[in-house]
């Protein structure tokens, strides 16, 4: 049996731009794609904690340093420059592999800095 598991997440990020007239996804700062275990390309949920929406987008690289955590495309209407979000990734595993797998938790401050790295 193949289970879906929580592989990473940005835990509490700040919005920190929309641009409704793009493709579609969110830009993430790569600082934080790196640390995260996230790739271009890959699909992520996001949750925003001002309005309890909760949508799958994919991600694009942002540009390092900045903290950027950008919405682009139909994802600009669900979110407010400043919500506070979080960004999850998930990975399908077997059972051996689940039962041992430590996913990657990436906490930031209100600037979208790394505040700590751990794994649970």
């Amino acid at each position: 049996m193949q289970r879906i598991m929580l592989k990473s997440k940005i835990h509490r990020a700040t919005v920190t731009g929309l641009e409704l007239d793009y493709e579609g996804s969110i830009a993430i700062d790569e600082d934080l794609m790196e640390a995260a275990d996230l790739l271009a390309g890959e699909q992520v949920q996001v949750l925003n904690l001002q309005n309890g929406e909760r949508f799958i987008t994919y991600v694009i690289r942002g540009e390092r340093g900045t903290g950027q955590m950008m919405l682009n495309g139909p994802a600009a209407r669900l979110a407010y420059k400043g919500d506070t979000i979080i960004v999850i990734a998930y990975a399908q595993m077997d059972d051996a592999e689940a039962k041992q797998f430590q996913a990657t938790v990436v906490k930031v401050d209100a600037q979208n800095r790394i505040t700590q790295v751990f794994h649970k």
